[in-house]
């Protein structure tokens, strides 16, 4: 357990940024962190209120993630989407049949007039996780993927043409109207909150929806505590999802250099991997403390030891005048 730290706050997209979730919350007490979730992904499909990222983060700290894939949950069938492929419904979005029991649940609630906030809260609990999981807000955000053909929904580009269309933008439909969750502006005040934490998740379609909740980005600027990300990209490289390929696409240099730079005065620190650390001059240079370490998590060591690096890290550069 980290006896460096009282609080974090953990922002996390996907598969990538539940990975180091789960480090952290194996070595910080449940009290100590709370996850702030993106829900740029959330989308109505056969019914049914879906919300990948949540769902992902909340199977992966419950142990009941897909070893394979990350996402859904594991030991799954899938009874469902054959019988709905054989009565010519849309199967273009998987949906296991353990899985389906999450969002009948969700839907239900949340038409019954509960907040997305107190639903995940309840399917939290329902998985045995202590600690708090907020959406970034109750309000609906949809992620827009902007391509040379036209606009296509997040899992339209993501799941149902598999990342293939060239992507020359974002929108992100509703931010305007949108509010941060309830409790988010106490904690972000909370003087013992001593660190924000950006997980490696792909800054684009994971934390910019986050980012553009209004006001969010303000406190986050505003809190105390400093703000470090660690990056998806690996010596060009992403581990996993289109992180590169956008990357590409959009003119960006593919490096961690560029995430550092995308994020720029949001952060204090960043946390690059070894492989890239010939590269903490540049990351420095932008004005930030930088700091490489191992940040491919294959084992659930992985995700310890650089969550244990990542807080290290923030209690070096807690102390430091910022903001």
């Amino acid at each position: 357990m980290s006896a460096a730290v009282r609080r974090i706050l953990a922002i996390t997209g996907g598969v990538g940024g539940a990975k180091l979730a789960l480090g952290l919350a194996r070595v910080l007490e449940p009290e100590q962190l709370t996850f702030l979730v993106n829900t740029g992904d959330d989308f109505e499909h056969l019914g049914l209120t879906i919300c990948p990222d949540i769902d992902t983060l909340l199977y992966t700290l419950s142990g009941q993630a897909n070893p394979d894939t990350g996402w859904g949950r594991r030991e799954e069938s899938w009874h469902c989407l054959d019988t709905l492929a054989e009565l010519g419904g849309d199967t273009w979005f998987k949906l296991g049949d353990r899985d389906l029991a999450t969002h009948l649940l969700r839907t239900e609630a949340l038409r019954s007039g509960a907040s997305l906030t107190d639903v995940t809260a309840m399917l939290a609990r329902g998985l045995g996780i202590p600690q708090r999981v907020l959406p970034m807000s109750d309000d609906r955000i949809a992620t827009v993927i902007r391509t040379p053909a036209g606009e296509l929904a997040f899992q339209q580009y993501f799941v149902r043409e598999r990342c293939a269309p060239e992507v020359i933008g974002f929108r992100f439909e509703g931010r305007e109207q949108a509010r941060m969750p309830a409790g988010l502006s106490e904690l972000l005040a909370d003087t013992e909150l001593d660190g924000i934490v950006i997980c490696p998740s792909n800054p684009f379609v994971s934390v910019d929806p986050i980012l553009a909740v209004p006001g969010l980005r303000e406190a986050l600027t505003g809190a105390a505590a400093p703000v470090v990300a660690v990056s998806p990209i690996i010596a060009g490289s992403a581990v996993k999802g289109p992180t590169a390929k956008m990357m590409t696409e959009l003119g960006v240099p593919r490096d961690a250099v560029a995430v550092a730079r995308h994020y720029g005065t949001l952060l204090d620190g960043f946390v690059l991997d070894n492989s890239d650390a010939s590269r903490l001059a540049d990351v420095e240079a932008l004005g930030l403390q930088a700091v490489a370490t191992p940040t491919l998590m294959v084992t659930l060591q992985d995700k310890m030891n650089l969550a244990l690096a990542t807080l290290d890290f923030i209690a070096s550069i807690s102390k430091s005048a910022i903001h």
